[in-house]
């Protein structure tokens, strides 16, 4: 194999973790032409540099074979098995638990395309498109994700991915939100589930301005913190989205089906987890 030509290329020791994950080549019928390191090499410097397929550079594999790795991988749910392995991988490594007690969740509003498909408009972050809503453990890695419609509310999306956890993350008792979780949803999630869900609000939340003549003694102050503030937990979902952002495919769902616009997310986080392990 030759050196890395692209930064986004595997090295030696990344491809040294993935490739007993992969399926291995058949018995019977033609020998592949091309490694999967060289598939995969093409699918993720898509991804990076958010180039159509048609446009990968000639130094890869032909798009069409790239292409159709990436979507017979999506189909038979591969790249769904290795994201969790590789995320259990890294909790590992860690020091942590494979499965999660707790977590963090969060939307993305991102804008659509022509490519078609579902979509609707956020009116709270002037969007026409969808929204990534992903569920996320105390060190950001994704443990679900849904893309829907953006008119959707979080609180009326939530559902989607909370759906089947109780049974993957047996663990699970705990989990972060913001204000827009709030509602009969808490007390959705603590029946079905039995979790518990912890709203994290800005520490001016509430603080009301009141108007008093000239003559009036002044309220007592209220102290508000200025500028930029860590909110509790809540951070960590927001780097995530920060990481996935790093992905320029990621800028915009050019996608027609919301399903190919998730498996994107785990191939992002594929590649982001492989490469911590390396390093580790």
């Amino acid at each position: 194999m030759k050196s890395q030509r692209y930064s986004c290329d595997l090295t030696d020791e990344e491809w040294a973790i993935l490739q007993p994950l992969l399926p291995s080549e058949a018995s019977t019928g033609r020998p592949r032409k091309w490694s999967l390191r060289q598939i995969l090499n093409g699918i993720f410097y898509v991804l990076r540099g958010g180039i159509a397929w048609r446009l990968l550079p000639c130094n890869f594999p032909p798009w069409q074979t790239v292409y159709f790795y990436h979507r017979l991988w999506r189909i038979q749910g591969l790249w769904e098995q290795l994201h969790t392995t590789l995320r259990e991988m890294v909790r590992v490594s860690a020091g942590r638990d494979p499965i999660p007690s707790a977590g963090i969740i969060d939307s993305q509003s991102v804008k659509t395309t022509e490519a078609g498909g579902p979509r609707g408009y956020d009116g709270g972050k002037k969007v026409n498109g969808r929204k990534r809503h992903i569920l996320v453990d105390t060190l950001g890695l994704v443990l679900k994700v849904v893309v829907h419609e953006g008119n959707l509310q979080d609180r009326q999306a939530a559902p989607q991915v909370f759906a089947g956890l109780k049974d993957l993350f047996p663990r699970m008792q705990h989990v972060w939100a913001d204000r827009g979780y709030t509602g009969d949803l808490i007390k959705e999630i603590k029946n079905t589930l039995g979790w518990t869900i912890e709203v994290v609000k800005h520490p001016w939340t509430g603080v009301k301005r009141v108007w008093v003549s000239k003559d009036a003694d002044p309220p007592p102050p209220v102290e508000v913190p200025e500028g930029f503030v860590v909110l509790k937990r809540r951070w960590v979902v927001e780097r995530t989205f920060a990481w996935l952002g790093k992905s320029r495919r990621l800028a915009k769902d050019y996608e027609r089906l919301p399903a190919t616009s998730e498996n994107l997310v785990f191939e992002v986080m594929i590649r982001l987890m492989v490469k911590r392990l390396a390093h580790s």
